[in-house]
């Protein structure tokens, strides 16, 4: 969690971890078309791509979970 409320923004966090964080604090995922996931935590939705080739997220892929995740309600 500390590495995605860092600033600047990390580019090296294994998306992995991401999906198991957003499943600890209680978010729903559902698969969208292809690497398309559905994120849903305290009444607010997102969308996100898995990156790929890579297993990491990207720098605007942290910032834009940042934010959900702030919108959301969660606090570090």
């Amino acid at each position: 969690m500390e590495s995605i409320f860092e600033k600047p923004e990390r580019a090296n966090i294994a998306w992995k971890d991401i999906e198991s964080l957003l499943v600890s604090l209680g978010a729903e995922i559902s698969e969208g078309r292809g690497s398309r996931i559905r994120v849903a935590l305290n009444k607010v939705r997102a969308v996100f791509h898995r990156p790929h080739p890579h297993k990491e997220a990207s720098k605007a892929l942290v910032k834009s979970l940042r934010r959900f995740l702030e919108e959301a309600g969660v606090k570090t």
